[in-house]
Parts: structure tokens; sequence; C-alpha cells
């Protein structure tokens, strides 16, 4: 059974769908205000709010970006950026100092694996590689997380602990 993006890629004309990509990469890219989440009061005391962990996304799939970025958002954080490129992907992280990035292994320009290794030269960051087959990753990278599309949100929660546990960046 294809999946809901296949099925809409067969139904869209091709330069529409490239057009309408365009849009939607420019319009993930434009500023959005800060989301603060707050933690549960474990006393009398007020809690102050916390910022919500800043995620940057790398999908060369506009329309997986978007639908990604808005699961994110869902889940309490606040979606940075979302690039397409392993040019842009390297901006944006100089630019919005993410606290986690999704990557795509495979970019339509690029790679994911580069621009993380580009990312960490100058910090290093918490990441979760995702890929339609992770086994070339697994080789590449064999002690990175990584998860395989299609993924649940569950599956991807998961993940991005195992991320930002203390000893997982690499």
């Amino acid at each position: 059974m294809p999946s809901i993006c296949e099925a809409l890629r067969e139904s869209i004309d091709t330069q529409f769908f490239e057009t309408f990509g365009r849009h939607l990469a420019t319009a993930a890219r434009s500023a959005r205000p800060t989301k603060v989440t707050t933690r549960p009061a474990r006393s009398s005391r007020s809690t102050k709010p916390t910022p919500a962990l800043r995620i940057l996304v790398m999908e060369d799939d506009a329309i997986i970006g978007v639908l990604l970025g808005e699961m994110l958002e869902g889940m309490g954080y606040d979606v940075c950026a979302i690039e397409a490129t392993e040019a842009d992907a390297v901006l944006a992280a100089a630019r919005c100092r993410p606290d986690l990035m999704i990557v795509d292994v495979q970019l339509g320009e690029g790679s994911g694996v580069a621009a993380v290794d580009a990312i960490h030269r100058l910090g290093a960051v918490p990441h979760v590689f995702v890929s339609g087959d992770i086994s070339t990753i697994r080789a590449l990278r064999p002690d990175s997380i990584s998860i395989q599309k299609p993924y649940r949100e569950s599956e991807l929660a998961l993940v991005i602990q195992q991320a930002l546990a203390p000893h997982s960046v690499s």
C-alpha cells in the first residue's frame, strides 16, 4: 500500500510539486516565535517556564520535512529550521544553534552525514539519522543513533531521548 507522500507524488504534476516544495521549504525557513514549555510543579514554589529544545530538521522532501516539523512541534519541541540541502543545513546550524538535529542521510544536494561532520567541526550537536534504508548509515557510523522511515512518533521520541543522553554525541 503506498504511503500518503507516494500517493501525493503520483497524483500531482511534477512541476507543480517542485514549485510547491520550494514554497514549503521557504515558508519553513521563515522566523517562528520561540515556544516555551513548562514542567509540572514539584514543590510549592512557582515553576519557571523552560525554553523548548531547538531542533534542526534536514530533509530534502518538502512534505516530509513539514510533516516531521509539525510532529516535533506537537511533541513540544521548537523546530528552528527545516533545510533541504547540505549547505543550507550547515548555515542554519550556525544561525539557530540547535540542541538536536534530525538528519536525512541522503539529501537532494549533498549528504546529511557530511552536513553533520561540518557542523561538528564547530561543536558537537546530538543528532538522529533517518533513512529509508539505515543499513548504509549503520555501516558508516555503527555507533550512531538512527531510525528507519517510516516511523511512528513513539519511535522518534525514543531515539530523541537516546540522542540527548549525555554519552551519545558522536
